[in-house]
């Protein structure tokens, strides 16, 4: 059991690290330090939920609806596409600063949930990574499926947890304006390039 649990683990934590949607939108809250506990939640759960899909079946749903797969592709990439727009304009046009008083703000935190929502839910790669894949390899393990896929939830929370407390301490380096820049475009071009990767 517990060699099933270290398999989800690190799996689970293989395809979490690389940069994505939910770790670049993840990773500019904490560092602003707005509503990251939430936001945080949200990510794991929503992973947690999407994990159990995978390994207790759904995969299997996803990969004979071969159409719904092509549907949800190319909205996906149209929401990065925008989402990495918006990032652009803000690094062009925008000067971006640390306000904790703004981030207080009730109607901010239910923006930002929104959005963290939208970078989650409708994001094909989240779907791949959590359902699809780890549902696959959750096959190897039918005897500790349950070991697993704990493992594989440890991960998520884990790792979104760190990484929205952690990013604080990168703030010395953000602040300045060209750094928040920098972190823009970066954002930017990693949407654009997952979306590349979702059409074609």
């Amino acid at each position: 059991m517990l060699h099933s649990y270290l398999q989800g683990l690190s799996v689970a934590l293989s395809l979490i690290v690389a940069i994505g949607a939910q770790n670049a939108f993840i990773l500019k809250q904490g560092l602003l330090k707005q509503h990251v506990f939430y936001l945080c939640l949200i990510c794991a759960a929503s992973d947690s939920i999407l994990l159990a899909l995978g390994v207790f079946g759904f995969s299997y749903v996803v990969l004979n609806l071969p159409e719904a797969v092509s549907v949800a592709r190319y909205l996906g990439a149209l929401f990065l596409l925008i989402y990495g727009a918006q990032h652009l304009y803000q690094a062009l046009f925008q000067t971006q600063n640390i306000d904790l008083q703004s981030a207080s703000q009730p109607h901010q935190l239910k923006k930002m949930i929104l959005l963290c929502l939208a970078l989650t839910w409708l994001n094909p790669h989240v779907y791949l990574d959590t359902v699809v894949l780890v549902g696959s390899i959750s096959t190897q393990f039918e005897q500790h499926k349950f070991s697993f896929l704990l493992g594989a939830i440890s991960a998520s929370w884990l790792f979104f947890f760190s990484l929205g407390y952690g990013s604080r301490y990168l703030l010395p380096i953000f602040q300045s304006e060209h750094a928040w820049k920098v972190l823009d475009v970066i954002i930017a071009l990693v949407m654009w390039w997952i979306a590349y990767g979702l059409i074609f």
